[in-house]
């Protein structure tokens, strides 16, 4: 790949989406959606070259006319209509209804890739939706919720995301058409093109078993079983061990030390800010086998792949 993906980072909160995908190496944020005002000060400080726009009902496909069109939208919409402490309007809802708005841009703009995070009660309070709308202008769809514990996280945090792209674009090169069925979970063996499939890497169903790193909570979901060199790491194996202490790595707490500070400045806006943003490092495993798929969909890649399989070795 010789240019990074450009992306527009739709309510962007403090950026959790673009340092995750830019730490990849493979994406450029070029424009960020934003309305609250601590949240654009946090994004000029870190991206000061990058447009920052305010209100995602006002912006549309014309901002880009003669400029960065982007390659990939991306954005976490508000969940408090979803979420199972709301009243659950769901997409009905006057926030959670901003999907409508995200929507809009990717039939305007047609990215290559939508990357979208919610919270995970949006399977039961509107992934319908979300789904039947993307099919409706041609987008083929693969979802899973990932706890942040997965990535090595002392925490749960189960949420909720979707990839999604063009269906004549499909990663395992087939020919498809908007009749060929828009639908599939990324636990879906018959079709991984951003699982092992096509990456080597799998989110494999795992029910009822206690991950190692969220603190004994028993934890019913969908773990991502990554790996190195492209082998899939069972859980419970003595190497899905390894592979979790080597993420908690990334994960580095604060000092136990006394405290010393008298307050600390706009501390509600960072809980806040916090407490909206997604994982970074969820974002950059995706944003990692995207690049993955991206690479063995080239001719000259692909054929590498089919001639070596995925772990590199010859298949001679």
């Amino acid at each position: 790949m010789s240019e990074p993906f450009k992306v527009l980072d739709l309510f962007s909160g403090i950026g959790g989406f673009s340092l995750g995908l830019e730490r990849t190496g493979h994406f450029k944020t070029v424009a960020f959606c934003e309305i609250d005002n601590y949240c654009q000060r946090v994004l000029h400080k870190h991206w000061p070259e990058v447009y920052i726009h305010s209100d995602v009902r006002t912006l549309t496909a014309k901002h880009f006319d003669g400029w960065q069109r982007p390659d990939v939208i991306a954005g976490g919409f508000p969940c408090q209509d979803i979420s199972l402490a709301g009243k659950g309007a769901g997409l009905a809802g006057h926030r959670s209804g901003l999907w409508s708005e995200m929507f809009r841009l990717v039939g305007e703009l047609r990215p290559r890739y939508l990357i979208v995070e919610n919270v995970s009660a949006l399977l039961a309070r509107g992934i319908d939706r979300v789904l039947g709308d993307l099919a409706g202008v041609g987008y083929d769809a693969e979802w899973g919720v990932i706890p942040a514990c997965a990535l090595g996280a002392p925490h749960v945090r189960e949420r909720i995301w979707i990839v999604a792209y063009p269906m004549c674009n499909r990663h395992n090169r087939e020919n498809a058409t908007p009749a060929a069925a828009p639908y599939k979970k990324w636990n879906d063996s018959a079709h991984r093109q951003i699982g092992r499939a096509v990456t080597g890497s799998t989110i494999a169903s795992r029910e009822d078993v206690s991950n190692p790193n969220c603190s004994g909570f028993p934890v019913r979901h969908e773990v991502i079983d990554g790996g190195q060199a492209g082998r899939g790491v069972k859980s419970g194996s003595e190497s899905f061990r390894v592979f979790t202490e080597d993420r908690q790595k990334q994960w580095e707490v604060e000092p136990n030390v006394g405290r010393v500070a008298d307050g600390v400045p706009a501390r509600v806006d960072r809980l806040r800010s916090l407490g909206n943003s997604i994982v970074p490092q969820i974002a950059t495993w995706i944003g990692e086998r995207i690049v993955e798929a991206e690479l063995l969909s080239s001719p000259a890649t692909g054929a590498i792949y089919e001639a070596t399989g995925s772990d590199g070795a010859r298949k001679d």
